[in-house]
C-alpha cells in the first residue's frame, strides 16, 4: 500500500502540477501555479493531516482595516483560510486535510480555492501587498 506522501504526490501529477522540490524524509513537495496565483505553496504530510500553506504577503502588524477585510474574505474561501504565522510577521493561505480518506476531487478544490480567491479580490490584495 502507497505512503500517504506517496498518494498525494500521485494526486498532484493527476492534477498537472509540477512538483518543484520535495522533501521525501519530511514528507514535504512544494509546487507552481502561477497561471493560478500557486507560488511555492507546500503541502506537508504530518502523521494524519495534510497541511496545505502558501506565503501570501507580509503583515501590516498595525493596520486594523487590513485585518478585518482578510477575515471578511475568508468567508469566501470553499477552503482554507488567511492565517497569521506564528512569527505575527506573514500573512499565509492554510488548509488542512485528513489524509485518511483523502481524495483527489478534495485535494483539487482545496488548492484551487486560493486561486479562486485571488482572482476574485486580486487587486485589494495587491494594494495590501504593496
Amino acid at each position: 500500500m502507497a505512503s500517504s506522501f506517496e498518494k498525494v504526490k500521485t494526486y498532484l501529477y493527476e492534477l498537472g502540477y509540477q512538483i518543484q522540490s520535495e522533501d521525501t524524509e519530511e514528507e514535504i513537495v512544494v509546487i507552481n501555479d502561477e497561471s493560478n496565483g500557486i507560488s511555492n505553496m507546500i503541502l506537508d504530510c504530518e502523521e494524519d493531516i495534510l497541511i496545505i500553506e502558501q506565503f501570501i504577503m507580509k503583515n501590516q502588524k498595525d493596520n486594523t482595516h487590513f485585518h478585518k477585510r482578510l477575515l471578511q474574505m475568508n468567508r469566501d474561501f470553499v477552503h482554507g483560510a488567511f492565517v497569521l504565522d506564528d512569527s505575527e510577521e506573514r500573512i499565509i493561505y492554510r488548509d488542512t486535510l485528513q489524509l485518511k480518506n483523502l481524495d483527489l476531487n478534495e485535494l483539487e478544490a482545496s488548492i484551487k480555492s486560493l486561486g479562486l480567491l485571488l482572482a476574485e479580490h486580486a487587486n485589494e490584495i495587491l494594494d495590501f501587498a504593496n
